[in-house]
């Protein structure tokens, strides 16, 4: 489990990496002067408006390294960055406070060592390099002084930060309670009756019954909020048929493509590469005498057959020994003969002949094919032409009228899936969409645009009886199929009691012989597992379900295994959890008390000056 605070403990170092790699020049070195040094402090312990601005760029610079797109200030003022800079500075200068009232410090020799670990410090040799240091601190606008006071600060922290988080081991006793409740299983009996366990068949409902369960069960008729939406849209496929591909580009589409219409004879090859001829045929030898196998020689060698699976292989990719391997009978071993590698042994696995694709066969799916990609190249031409109508003024039904555009309209509660709501982009258009947005152009997953206005929005009310009528009634089946099935079951029960058995009974059970509670079984009934874990051993309960009602019995508990190893990998993984857990509840205890002792000061004009820069 990662602990932030371990991160958190090596932030200035990275930062300060990450810039002499990637070159940063001093951010703030020249353009922030005047009386404002900090944008705050912890105690005696400044943030500088320097690092506060590296490090928030630094933060800029690996989103963009994630996202491979530019991030403007803009965007990161939205996503919260510059706060969450300011707090890991401000926990960080926690600490530096802490570690400084305490006389933590760390002496020349240790700094040595650790400088001359740092890559970008190194010469060709390897070694420290002073001319390398120099110059990377002074292309990061950085003095030796204030890059070794940085370089103190953060081994002095480390160190306040180890003694933190060492010695958080929990008690046995705790960790066991956890085992417990994670690793005991349950073996259990259970059988499921549904209505063609009904001995009669289901009351016949009046009208009255149905309108009084439609009454208490009201939420399951009810509309959600809903937008009424008109759209208009246009695909690849709506203008396929308007889309002619002349006879020679489709004869050049088949010349560029022959390589897929035109495939030649292929063997599925494995290939074992020997480091001399002698070697190679000794083993092949050793073949031929029947002492060893293939497969057995792959072993020997520490190999898998993945690893010699060259797949399906032409003549011409096989070089040399391409002749020899294609005149082989399929489960044979063929060899020594020369490779890419050195000598080797190929074994033959299988023949896969030539297929030959003539343009006339393949003339639908290359003209398909072009045809698609050119009423694409068409959309996304008119696209501009249909976003500047719309900027003009026109109106959905006007652009569905004037182009290729088809209208529609649809109740939009985020549930549909049909037609153009089984577009992601259409989806998600949908769902932002507030009153008063103007139509604009979007594009579709496959090539083809839309644009969408919001009519109405109709707001959560319940569904006309009349219009979930067969639903209703639906519900009232499965509700009377529940009520007979469970008083059936508990009638079953008693006889259980009665001496009798599951099996005596005719019921079809199905038993597990041991599920932790977080088990995963498909066919399991919703809420068995857990309700055989409140049950006692030999106890038998009924659960109701919808419309089928499950009978179980416990047939043991079964305990932890403290031998088994995937007991001790559980307990270790619950009790380096559970350390982690209390060791980040410490830390983040200590940094707000810290915090408070020494008072926590932010100079919002500091922060504008850096913010102002930046943009």
């Amino acid at each position: 489990m990662a602990f932030k605070a371990r991160n958190l403990s090596k932030t200035f170092v990275w930062i300060i990496l990450v810039l002499l790699i990637i070159g940063l020049a001093g951010f703030g070195a020249t353009n922030l002067s005047g009386t404002m040094r900090s944008v705050g402090s912890v105690g005696n312990q400044d943030i500088t408006m320097a690092s506060y601005g590296r490090a928030l760029q630094n933060e800029m610079r690996a989103y963009e390294a994630q996202t491979g797109s530019a991030m403007p200030f803009s965007q990161a003022e939205q996503f919260g960055l510059p706060q969450q800079v300011l707090s890991q500075l401000v926990t960080a200068k926690a600490f530096d406070y802490e570690a400084d009232q305490m006389g933590l410090s760390v002496g020349d020799e240790q700094l040595a060592a650790t400088l001359s670990q740092i890559q970008a410090f190194q010469g060709p040799d390897g070694q420290f390099d002073r001319e390398a240091y120099r110059f990377a601190l002074q292309n990061a606008g950085l003095s030796e002084s204030e890059f070794e006071d940085d370089m103190r600060s953060e081994t002095a922290r480390t160190i306040l930060q180890g003694a933190i988080l060492a010695g958080t081991s929990l008690p046995d006793t705790y960790v066991d309670t956890l085992l417990a409740h994670a690793g005991e299983k349950r073996a259990f009996t259970y059988a499921t009756l549904d209505e063609s366990s009904l001995q009669t068949g289901l009351p016949v409902p009046t009208d009255e019954d149905l309108r009084t369960y439609y009454e208490a069960n009201i939420d399951q008729y009810t509309r959600p909020e809903t937008k009424v939406i008109t759209y208009a849209w246009i695909t690849p496929a709506m203008i396929l048929d308007t889309i002619e591909v002349e006879e020679d580009a489709l004869r050049a589409a088949y010349e560029e493509r022959s390589a897929q219409f035109n495939i030649p004879d292929r063997r599925l090859v494995e290939r074992l590469v020997f480091s001399d001829d002698a070697t190679a045929q000794a083993a092949r030898d050793r073949i031929d005498t029947g002492e060893t196998d293939f497969e057995t020689l792959v072993a020997e060698r520490g190999l898998d057959l993945a690893d010699v699976d060259l797949g399906d292989a032409t003549m011409e990719a096989l070089g040399a020994a391409g002749e020899d391997v294609f005149a082989a009978e399929p489960g044979s071993v063929v060899g020594p003969l020369p490779s890419s590698l050195g000598p080797a042994l190929f074994r033959v696995n299988g023949v896969l002949p030539a297929q030959n694709t003539p343009f006339e066969d393949a003339r639908d799916q290359l003209r398909d094919e072009l045809a698609l990609d050119r009423a694409r190249r068409v959309i996304e031409t008119q696209a501009q032409g249909y976003d500047d109508e719309m900027a003009g003024g026109a109106t959905l039904e006007q652009l569905a009228s004037d182009t290729e555009m088809q209208l529609g309209q649809l109740e939009w509660a985020g549930e549909s899936a049909d037609g153009i709501a089984g577009y992601d982009a259409f989806r998600e258009a949908a769902q932002a969409v507030q009153d008063g947005d103007f139509p604009a152009i979007e594009p579709l997953g496959d090539g083809g645009a839309f644009a969408l206005r919001l009519d109405e929005v109709l707001p959560e009310a319940p569904l006309p009886f009349e219009a979930v009528s067969d639903r209703v009634r639906t519900g009232w089946d499965r509700q009377k199929a529940t009520e007979a099935l469970t008083e059936a079951a508990e009638a079953l029960v008693a006889q259980v009691g009665d001496g009798q058995t599951f099996a005596d009974l005719g019921l079809d059970t199905t038993q597990e012989a041991g599920l932790t509670r977080t088990a995963q079984v498909t066919d399991l009934p919703p809420g068995l597992l857990s309700a055989v874990f409140d049950m006692e051993p030999a106890q038998i309960r009924v659960l109701p379900g919808n419309g089928q009602v499950t009978l179980v019995r416990l047939d043991e508990v079964l305990p932890v295994d403290p031998e088994a190893e995937e007991t001790r990998e559980l307990a270790n993984q619950l009790r380096e959890q559970a350390a982690n857990d209390v060791a980040q509840d410490l830390y983040r205890a200590l940094a707000a008390d810290i915090q408070n002792r020494a008072g926590v000061q932010i100079n919002q004009q500091a922060l504008n000056a850096v913010h102002t820069q930046m943009q």
